[in-house]
């Protein structure tokens, strides 16, 4: 099916503009407000009211006199001096609502008796000033495509998050959800998890995966502008902000990521630096001495202080519009906090975590003036104040609507690509553009018959995107001419190089598939290098990220680098990750069966191992349809049951095929079965698992150049399993092959011992 098929439909209720639409972003320096603007040069303007205020500025609240005077009356049992002028007002309004913030962060902290309430008491201004004036989104519609992205990497700070999503307008985060924060099944868990509350971009917790996942967001939307945007409009063009804390600057992915970043000049990024000095076991200075704004500028960012320990927003606001200003360098904004704002541990670490006293909450709430209010106190007009965001967000998306119609009349076959990518990037019947293989067809490595697949499925699959840890020839993960992204000459490209930088890789991926644009994100390197990357791979199947995790030199077999490169641990260890799908595929058409099965599944990640040396033998009976059950029979001469059963995976799957040959022409019934997933195959109802392996043939063989962990499971009390326990050496890879055992003769024999039971 041609893209050109797939066009946009008419938006019923917009109008097409006549001329040429140009959206830039303007701020109001005459007010006390980061105002956007959209300024369209053209005969007709798009209108989608009927309102007389000029294109995106949002009209003053306190030409409503009722709404002025509520905020009057509220502000002077506060402060007890004159507002002179509305600018005045705004201040202490934006002040006033800041601490609305806090105290609803002390109410939830002391209901639950658990969570963050430091960071979060310490940074209420500036998450307030972001959702407040500076962000756009619409919580009516929270995945509305080019809202602004905002990631807390700082994720035990998350009580501050559910704030703001309350506050703002988001149905996912109630007051009764506030009230169960950390309780079983809420809506506002420890840490921000994207799959349980709407609103939250990716799912962080350990600290610097959310700066990673705030590059990829970043490197999504810098991609997608430069393939969609043209001269005369843009229909990709939002930000990235990302708020991390002293943990996430010493871990050593933030670093990777943050190099990344400047290195593609990721301008749209605004990273937001929780400097309070504290982490769990006391002051920074106890095992920090650096410089980090130095050393961010080093890395090629734009760095701004801003000191907000007396609560300064206005110097905040300031260091956004440097930072919207920038148009080469991701901006990195330092703010001067006190971890544990207003409460008697402020500026301690034991301010990180835990209840406040009694006394101590009741110091705080006479330091705001909060007199007697009951728990969970919201001021009726702060809601009315975070709504003026969301409407604004509203009507820029109308616009955008608008736009997309305008961009579809003049630019349609790119409209019907960037449409097909926002659904699922996913042409119907892209998987027959993957390749198959006979018998007769010359052997490869798996890791050979994995680039063919990927780039067979690059020319149908205008998302896929990624790249390699320093490693894409050896890994055979690149995609032939479809260019690297690079800024400013090609960030259309579909190659990303990432350097030797594999725990970035693998979290800048969870940032791309969680983007929204429709890209299916693929990361590579060898697979004893997963060590790097454990966690963010963890992350991807806990955040439902849908990448496709390339691992080749997937064991012993890749032979001369020896136990330092050859995995034996890993495939146990990564089989042990909920959700994640490992395939270790035998050949060429199970390498395409696993493709098809990790492109399909979008809200599950993939790991595919693939082999450095060639397998023996195209294997006749695999077959890649056949991956999607995760097991099943490669081969079998018993009329009824077979003797014994021979279970492989990857490239030992061909000395199972070689030794049930050998035990057939002796007479023997042999079963070879190809257990290429061992997820899916256990999904599998009971009656095809109990047809694959009969639960009454006990007599089995499992063979795979890995930990012997886990498969005792499939071969059974009384079956063998011929795998590894120890590190490998470094030779030859057949010679290391038969060191191991892993051989035809060893197999036989192996088997034979058990027959003879």
């Amino acid at each position: 099916m041609a893209i050109s098929n797939l066009l946009f439909k008419p938006f019923p209720t917009l109008h097409e503009p006549k001329l040429t639409i140009q959206t830039n972003r303007l701020y109001d320096y005459h007010s006390n407000k980061l105002a956007l603007w959209c300024n369209f040069r053209c005969k007709n303007s798009i209108r989608t009211d009927n309102s007389t205020t000029p294109r995106n500025k949002q009209p003053s609240l306190f030409k409503d006199q009722d709404y002025k005077v509520s905020w009057q009356e509220e502000l002077k049992r506060a402060y007890p001096f004159e507002i002179s002028d509305e600018e005045y007002l705004q201040e202490l309004v934006d002040k006033r609502c800041v601490e609305n913030v806090r105290m609803l962060i002390v109410d939830s902290v002391q209901h639950a008796k658990a969570g963050h309430g430091g960071m979060a008491l310490g940074m209420a201004e500036v998450a307030y000033f972001l959702y407040r004036h500076a962000m756009r989104y619409n919580s009516r519609n929270p995945k509305w495509f080019n809202r602004d992205r905002f990631v807390l990497s700082a994720g035990h700070g998350s009580l501050l998050h559910y704030v703001c999503l309350h506050l703002a307008g988001f149905q996912s985060v109630q007051i009764e959800d506030l009230k169960r924060l950390c309780k079983l099944g809420s809506r506002t868990p420890g840490h921000p998890e994207n799959g349980v509350t709407e609103g939250i971009e990716v799912t962080t917790g350990p600290l610097g995966q959310g700066v990673a996942n705030a590059v990829g967001l970043a490197l999504a939307e810098a991609h997608l502008a430069a393939r969609f945007n043209k001269p005369d409009i843009a229909i990709v063009d939002h930000r990235t902000y990302c708020i991390m804390g002293d943990g996430c600057s010493m871990e050593g992915i933030s670093n990777e990521a943050a190099s990344l970043a400047a290195h593609w000049k990721l301008h749209k990024l605004t990273l937001i630096y929780d400097d309070n000095h504290n982490t769990i076991d006391g002051s920074t200075d106890l095992a920090v001495s650096e410089d980090i704004s130095a050393r961010f500028e080093a890395l090629g960012w734009n760095t701004i202080l801003v000191d907000n320990t007396q609560g300064n927003i206005q110097a905040f606001k300031s260091a956004l519009i440097s930072a919207h200003s920038e148009s080469e360098k991701p901006t990195f904004i330092r703010v001067k906090t006190r971890i544990g704002k207003l409460s008697k541990k402020e500026g301690t670490s034991k301010a990180h975590h835990g209840t406040f006293d009694e006394d101590d909450v009741k110091h705080m709430k006479q330091k705001v003036k909060w007199g007697d209010r009951e728990p969970f106190h919201v001021i009726p007009m702060v809601y009315r104040e975070m709504q003026a965001q969301t409407d604004l967000g509203g009507r820029l998306e109308q616009e955008w609507n608008s736009k997309l119609y305008y961009y579809q009349s003049k630019y349609p076959e790119e409209a019907a690509e960037f449409k097909l990518l926002l659904a699922d990037g996913m042409l119907p019947g892209w998987e027959s553009a993957l390749p198959k293989w006979s018998m007769s067809d010359p052997v490869d490595a798996t890791r050979g018959y994995s680039g063919k697949c990927l780039n067979a499925l690059a020319k149908v699959l205008p998302g896929l995107i990624g790249g390699s840890a320093d490693l894409a020839s050896s890994n055979q993960a690149y995609l032939h001419d479809l260019g690297d992204f690079k800024q400013p000459d090609s960030p259309w490209g579909r190659n990303i190089r990432y350097g030797v930088r594999e725990h970035a890789m693998a979290g800048i991926s969870n940032g791309l598939a969680l983007h929204g644009g429709g890209l299916i994100p693929f990361a590579a390197t060898f697979l004893v290098f997963s060590d790097y990357m454990k966690n963010s791979i963890r992350l991807s199947a806990l955040s439902r990220a849908g990448v496709i995790y390339i691992m080749t030199h997937d064991s012993i077999g890749l032979g001369e680098d020896g136990p330092t490169h050859q995995p034996v641990e890993h495939l146990a260890g990564l089989r042990a990750v909920p959700h994640l799908l490992l395939f270790r595929p035998a050949d060429g058409n199970e390498t395409a069966g696993a493709y098809k099965v990790a492109v399909e599944n979008r809200d599950v990640p993939s790991l595919i191992a693939l082999s450095r040396q060639k397998v023996a033998t195209n294997v006749e009976g695999t077959s890649a349809d056949a991956v999607e059950k995760g097991g099943y029979i490669v081969s079998d001469n018993s009329e009824e049951l077979p003797e014994i059963i021979l279970i492989g995976t990857g490239s030992e799957l061909c000395l199972c095929e070689a030794s049930a040959n050998v035990l057939r022409n002796e007479g023997r019934r042999v079963r070879v079965v190809s257990l290429v997933c061992w997820r899916l195959f256990d999904r599998q109802p009971r009656d095809y698992k109990e047809l694959v392996l009969p639960s009454n043939v006990s007599k089995r063989v499992s063979v795979e150049a890995g930990s012997p962990l886990g498969w005792k499971e499939y071969v059974g009390d009384e079956g063998v399993v011929i795998g590894i326990d120890d590190f490998g050496a470094s030779g030859p890879y057949s010679e290391v092959f038969k060191k191991y055992g892993f051989t035809e003769e060893n197999v036989t024999n192996a088997a034979k011992s058990l027959l003879a039971k």
